[in-house]
């Protein structure tokens, strides 16, 4: 008697990613924002995505670092973003170069959380002077490895960031659009399957 083997695998889910594009710079005159506007026009042109901008201006995160319940206030705070990092499938950061490192403010929004960073992919947006924020993103990448996060390859970057835009659009549209491209490319595709795997199988740290 001969067997026949059944297979079949379930419909991959093809739902919009949720993506949260955080905007680390929290400075005074900060460039953050023309960046984060051009890149966030870019993201939400796409059928694939639903964007949600989290601004670290907008919604700050309470410098509280202990075991027990946070006070009244901070707890305001926390509720108004960290269900939103919950929420999303994906993240884009968009961080500035502080002394070869990333500003203070989004190290402390990713040590406030843990679980919502977990088995989701990660891309960025740097900006610059001549390393063009690069140096902010290989320290990133490391910090969000422990956080058990997927990096995704490739990067956008804006070297002397400054001189690159005009007014509110890059000189160059073509060639960092064509670089967000293949980052959200990524961003989306590593979404989906984390997302699925994560369906079929709780993730476990």
């Amino acid at each position: 008697m001969t067997a026949t083997a059944t297979t079949g695998a379930s419909a991959a889910d093809t739902t919009p990613v949720r993506l949260a594009v955080v905007l680390a710079s929290t400075r005074d005159g900060r460039f953050g924002p023309t960046v984060g506007t051009w890149f966030t026009g870019l993201a939400e042109q796409r059928e694939d995505l639903v964007v949600d901008v989290v601004d670290l201006v907008e919604t700050p995160v309470p410098y509280t670092m202990g075991w027990g319940d946070p006070a009244p206030a901070d707890a305001a705070l926390f509720a108004a973003v960290t269900p939103r990092l919950a929420a999303a499938d994906a993240f884009v950061v968009v961080t500035p170069e502080y002394n070869h490192s990333f500003p203070a403010p989004l190290k402390n929004l990713i040590d406030q959380h843990y679980v919502e960073w977990q088995a989701k992919p990660i891309g960025f947006v740097a900006y610059g002077g001549l390393a063009g924020g690069l140096r902010a993103v290989e320290q990133l990448r490391q910090v969000f490895a422990e956080l058990h996060a997927v990096t995704v390859r490739d990067t956008v970057s804006f070297h002397g960031a400054a001189g690159t835009f005009e007014g509110s659009e890059p000189r160059d549209p073509e060639g960092c659009g064509t670089a967000a491209k293949t980052m959200l490319d990524q961003v989306v595709w590593w979404a989906r399957a984390l997302r699925d795997a994560k369906a079929a199988r709780p993730y476990g740290s």
